[in-house]
């Protein structure tokens, strides 16, 4: 008899609930700019429009058995799903990994959360103001259940991570005439300082930066049209750097 103990069977629970939430994250970002609810409204095919069966929306494996087209009209089945699946059930698994018992449930929400927002800068570039609100409040919910930082750092870094940035989106728009940040940018910093405290916040600035300037360079080195005026998902960049942050201070996640 297979005998798993507490902490694989977090790191199991948590890998499955990720690409569960996963598949949900997928969809609301294919639908967030139609018309088509996000909630309410079965999941179709994109080719033929079909509804699709209960057997067809295992996450990552029924995508994987259909060979990722459409089992009736055979159109692609699109990349976003099972990347956005994949990559949402490792949060919960690096998470349980990270940290034991419930600190693994606050990471991995954290971490579902920052894939949302990235997902959406990238594809959309946009950081909706209901979803940053949401990183920073479950942040200082954290930190007052003990799960994050204390709940001054976590407030600190809240105030921290929004003011910076705004402050440069501001200094910027004042010398260059034009706008260098978008406004959710701020906000978004805003809800990581919530969650990590503010001593994270320079890390975090740094590793964004960089992994921005590692795109830009990759971009540049692909398309010789590429321009420092193209706009980047700084966002995106933003999250993709505090997940990692996070499993580096699990005692505090």
């Amino acid at each position: 008899m297979l005998n798993l103990s507490p902490d694989m069977i977090w790191i199991a629970a948590g890998g499955l609930l990720g690409a569960l939430i996963g598949s949900f994250i997928a969809t609301a970002i294919e639908r967030w700019r139609t018309v088509r609810p996000i909630i309410l409204d079965r999941s179709r095919c994109d080719g033929c429009a079909r509804r699709l069966e209960p057997f067809e929306l295992v996450p990552l494996l029924s995508a994987a058995a259909l060979r990722f087209r459409c089992r009736t009209c055979h159109a692609p089945i699109k990349s976003i799903h099972s990347l956005i699946e994949a990559a949402a059930c490792l949060i919960g698994l690096l998470a349980g990994v990270a940290a034991p018992g419930v600190h693994a449930i606050a990471g991995a929400l954290l971490g579902w959360q920052l894939l949302a927002l990235a997902a959406l800068d990238i594809r959309h570039f946009l950081l909706p103001n209901a979803l940053t609100a949401g990183l920073a409040i479950t942040g200082l919910v954290a930190s007052i259940a003990g799960l994050g930082p204390a709940p001054i750092d976590s407030l600190i870094g809240g105030l921290a991570g929004f003011g910076s940035l705004w402050a440069v989106k501001e200094i910027y728009r004042l010398i260059r005439g034009r706008e260098g940040l978008g406004g959710g940018d701020p906000k978004l910093l805003g809800g990581i300082g919530c969650w990590l405290g503010w001593q994270a916040l320079p890390y975090i600035l740094l590793g964004a930066s960089l992994l921005a300037l590692a795109i830009a360079a990759i971009c540049l080195s692909r398309d010789p049209a590429f321009t420092t005026e193209r706009p980047l998902p700084l966002g995106a960049y933003l999250a993709l750097t505090a997940f990692p942050a996070w499993l580096t201070i699990p005692a505090m996640g």
